[in-house]
């Protein structure tokens, strides 16, 4: 845990490691009905979710949700103005827990939901357990990788390794879907969400 915070990511995964297609777009052969459910379930139980400019959530209680936007636009915090319950967050000009405390979260679950350069950012600040789920029959040949450091040829599994991070048993949540919970050495504070 970081403070207050229990830091939790979520990702899907095609079999050669990209969240989107080379356009940018998550297609819908990722978006599986499993992993859909494991995805809201979690996104209910959180305090906070984070993610850049291309990553949401899209799901009925999305506009509730406290989040930040990750953006280099502003210099450290700002309110989304279409959005009373996001801020755009620039990590250069801010801290994670002066972002959070602007979002109004004081601690609890923060869900990390992408892309490439927040979930790398938030290999520096520290996981408390990346959910990486897989689709092992989709492939997204020149994709976006998971994690920004992937661009140099490392694969998902290697770059969460190298953060210390240590993988749980696979897992099936269902028709054309895995997970494993990554979680630190010392292993995670707080139970998986089910």
């Amino acid at each position: 845990m970081r403070g207050p915070y229990c830091i939790e990511a979520y990702a899907i995964a095609s079999a050669d490691g990209h969240l989107a297609a080379a356009n940018g777009l998550m297609p819908d052969s990722l978006k599986i009905e499993a992993d859909q459910r494991f995805f809201e379930t979690s996104l209910d139980r959180s305090n906070l979710v984070v993610h850049g400019r291309m990553s949401y959530e899209g799901q009925a209680n999305s506009p509730a949700r406290k989040r930040l936007i990750l953006t280099r636009k502003t210099p450290s915090i700002a309110r989304d103005p279409a959005n009373p319950n996001a801020h755009f967050w620039n990590p250069a000009g801010a801290s994670f827990e002066e972002a959070a405390a602007a979002a109004g979260s004081k601690g609890g679950r923060v869900a990390i939901l992408g892309g490439p350069d927040v979930y790398s950012l938030f290999l520096k600040i520290g996981y408390d357990v990346f959910y990486l789920c897989r689709a092992p029959a989709v492939h997204l040949p020149g994709g976006v990788p998971i994690f920004a450091e992937a661009r140099n040829g490392q694969a998902v599994e290697e770059t969460l390794a190298s953060a210390g991070l240590k993988p749980g048993p696979l897992q099936d949540l269902g028709p054309g879907v895995t997970l494993v919970e990554w979680t630190p050495q010392g292993g995670s504070t707080l139970a998986a969400p089910r």
